[in-house]
């Protein structure tokens, strides 16, 4: 699949003696794995080339994965090539000395918001970024060469960003991938504890959101987690956004989503939306966002504005269960 843009971004690589990665803001396992991982292939396939990943936006529950490159000079950049990887539009891009960089590459799985780069591989249809890194290596497996961190590093994003491989969008080629990068030594065991093993605090705090949950009329699970709540447990923000998992197994609620007070001066609110069965993205580009059909995030301000958004997905979910069957 796409074979000729996959050449064309191996063979602008060779070309590159300089080159840096990219990602998205509020990193996530995918853009992480999927930056970390092509790195550490690049690295040993091409031990002559300078590879930098040089990105301050940190997720706490991926520090295991180890350190960042520390900054570069500006002038490190005009000579090199760009690749942003995970990341729909210029204006997500966590690091924006991207811009300095000589030509500049697009790798991604997000339904397209816009059109950057001078070479764009974009697979929407991807269950991850990080599939499509797997991808990459396993077409070109007679020239790049991998070892278990690499693959370590892949496989998280395959992982995290599939839901362990139950969203919308896993295929065969998915699992075949995955395998790949399996074969190659991945610690199975040491990686799920680091992503899954949860603090006694947070483990309260879900009980908490059982307790507070609702749901509308027509199927649609949520949460409002305010700075209050945050302060209650102690929570990151990022801790906070990942409560949206735990409504995601609620039968008859085909979509589901968490809003959580920012505690800025804009009074802005992070929207996590994810769905089953139904396409959730539309609610998510009318709110200032967008993602993948069945996983979106969104911005609304003030909790009036909430209130609508969670009107706009209850009409939107309401339509599609009357004009659909087999939904649960």
């Amino acid at each position: 699949m796409n074979f000729a843009v996959k050449k064309q971004i191996l063979d602008k690589i060779k070309e590159y003696d300089k080159i840096f990665l990219f990602r998205h803001i509020r990193n996530d396992g995918d853009c992480v794995g999927a930056t970390k991982g092509l790195k550490r292939i690049l690295q040993l396939t091409f031990p002559e080339k300078q590879i930098y990943l040089i990105d301050n936006d940190k997720a706490e529950y991926l520090e295991f994965l180890g350190p960042e490159d520390e900054p570069v000079e500006d002038a490190e950049y005009t000579d090199a090539l760009g690749i942003v990887i995970d990341t729909a539009s210029e204006e997500r891009i966590s690091n924006k000395k991207y811009t300095l960089c000589r030509e500049l590459i697009k790798i991604d799985h997000h339904i397209p918001l816009e059109n950057y780069g001078d070479i764009m591989w974009v697979e929407e249809e991807r269950s991850s970024a990080c599939e499509i890194i797997a991808d990459f290596y396993a077409t070109f497996r007679d020239e790049l060469k991998i070892d278990s961190e690499a693959a370590t590093y892949v496989y998280t994003g395959m992982v995290t960003d599939s839901g362990r491989f139950k969203y919308e969008g896993v295929t065969g080629d998915t699992m075949r991938n995955a395998a790949i990068m399996l074969d190659c030594g991945v610690d199975t065991e040491k990686l799920y504890a680091h992503l899954y093993l949860e603090a006694f605090g947070y483990l309260k705090f879900k009980a908490e959101i059982y307790q507070r949950m609702q749901i509308t009329e027509n199927g649609v699970a949520y949460i409002f987690i305010d700075k209050d709540m945050q302060k209650e447990f102690n929570l990151t923000l990022e801790q906070a956004s990942a409560c949206v998992g735990t409504l995601d197994s609620i039968r008859g609620a085909i979509a589901w989503m968490a809003f959580i007070e920012n505690g800025d001066a804009e009074n802005s609110i992070r929207v996590r939306l994810r769905s089953r069965f139904v396409h959730i993205n539309p609610i998510a580009e009318k709110y200032r966002g967008g993602g993948h059909a069945c996983a979106s995030g969104a911005t609304v301000y003030g909790w009036d504005e909430a209130e609508q958004l969670l009107r706009d997905a209850d009409a939107h979910v309401k339509e599609y269960k009357e004009t659909h069957e087999g939904w649960l």
